[in-house]
């Protein structure tokens, strides 16, 4: 949607300002120097003192490459991926819009939304642009981003503009809104989430900072941010896009260290992950889980990829539980097939907090059949994404003496992401009896 585009100049996002395509790529066999496009003053994403989350995201994949870090700068303006990236100058965009036609696009690393910024102590307590409070208050916006007709539809009209295309060296028009609200000049802003979140954390008074989740009303608030690079280098993105997938809870954690809304892919709040607990989790298992489990090795998809194409492969253990048996069936019923990583043996309805005795013998004996009675034996162990079963069976396999458990936390949905194929699974001896 052609509109979106001045969100993501107000963004800090690469924007060219032509349709001239890039020139045609080279792959390039090897890499010395991490080559970075981006702008020398556009806090949170980047400043020529490495102090924006983009500057720190460079030094983590530099980090992992083993080579340096060099930077061209350029106004996040009119001309710059023309000036930067098409010119060869710079192999990497560490902030563009998915979608975006200048450049080629990895996979997202992050998603947010635009946010409501107001006075902690303003009274408001609006969660919504649908808030009758609102009405008559002096609103900060950015023109010709997306929530100006959002603000018409409400009918707050009562609003302050900020220019959109400017000289980032000279003027940052997000930091000049929220600065207003916590002046006391405007009362409230609406600015895109990251820009809000950071520059409110700013303020020497507090400053309330809602994501707009639920208020879209037709119109557009939330936007994946990807990286950027050249076309025709397919094997540049295949790294990065492993990069991040193995790297995302990294990420995720320094994003929110910013004070980035961060949206998980159903557009609802990312919640922040849960400490370890001590003992299996017993209810709400469609929820965050640890980024760790003592004892057991965390895989991305990247890993598990790059492990199922190794000669020797772990036992591969889906345990997402099975649909339940419906009332009255005792007719030989057995739950239906569902789609897997190939390879994979279905054990249903054992990561339970609590298994009942028939849980507990199907599960030990599933796993001294695939294991032919080796506590040594690799078992890969995943479910869905968010799923404590899979939590909770790769700890109750620990428990019981097996040494080499890997967790796949993002399971079969980070496979389907990753465009890996998914067969269909019938659970194995046909579930748990009783």
């Amino acid at each position: 949607m052609r509109k979106a585009l001045p969100l993501l100049l107000l963004a800090g996002l690469a924007w060219a300002g032509s349709a001239a395509p890039l020139a045609a790529a080279v792959e390039q066999s090897g890499r010395d120097t991490l080559r970075i496009c981006a702008d020398g003053n556009a806090l949170p994403y980047s400043d020529e003192k490495g102090q924006g989350f983009e500057n720190k995201l460079a030094e983590m994949i530099a980090a992992d490459l083993g080579i340096p870090i060099a930077y061209t700068w350029f106004p996040q303006s009119i001309g710059f991926v023309r000036n930067t990236l098409a010119a060869r100058r710079c192999d990497l965009v560490l902030g563009t819009a998915s979608g975006e036609q200048l450049m080629q696009n990895t996979n997202p690393y992050y998603r947010s939304v635009y946010a409501l910024v107001y006075r902690t102590e303003s009274g408001l307590t609006a969660t919504s642009l649908a808030d009758p409070a609102l009405k008559g208050t002096r609103i900060g916006v950015v023109s010709q981003t997306p929530p100006v007709d959002l603000l018409v539809r409400y009918g707050l009209t009562n609003v302050e503009p900020y220019q959109l295309a400017v000289d980032t060296r000279a003027y940052q028009p997000a930091r000049a809104a929220i600065e207003d609200v916590a002046a006391g000049t405007t009362d409230a802003a609406v600015i895109w989430g990251p820009l809000a979140g950071y520059w409110a954390k700013q303020q020497k008074v507090p400053l309330t900072v809602v994501p707009l989740v639920a208020d879209a009303a037709g119109t557009r608030l939330s936007f994946t941010i990807s990286m950027g690079i050249r076309p025709d280098e397919p094997d540049w993105k295949h790294w990065l896009n492993g990069w991040i997938s193995k790297n995302q809870a990294r990420i995720d954690a320094l994003l929110a260290g910013y004070g980035v809304p961060l949206l998980d892919r159903d557009g609802r709040l990312l919640q922040a992950r849960p400490a370890e607990p001590a003992q299996y989790r017993k209810s709400d298992y469609r929820a965050p889980v640890p980024e760790t489990l003592t004892g057991a090795t965390v895989l991305a998809t990247a890993d598990v990829v790059r492990l199922l194409a190794a000669e020797q492969k772990p036992v591969l253990l889906d345990v997402l539980p099975a649909e339940q048996r419906p009332a009255g069936r005792d007719d030989g019923w057995l739950p239906r097939p569902h789609d897997s990583i190939p390879g994979a043996a279905w054990l249903p309805d054992v990561g339970h907090g609590d298994l009942t005795p028939a849980q507990e013998q199907y599960f030990r004996a599933g796993l001294q059949r695939l294991t032919g009675g080796r506590s040594d034996t690799p078992l890969l162990i995943f479910c869905k994404r968010d799923c404590w079963m899979s939590w909770n069976a790769a700890k109750r396999a620990l428990d019981w003496g097996y040494s080499r458990v890997l967790w796949y936390p993002d399971g079969v949905d980070g496979w389907a992401e990753a465009r890996q194929p998914l067969v269909p699974v019938p659970p194995l001896d046909g579930g748990p009896q009783g």
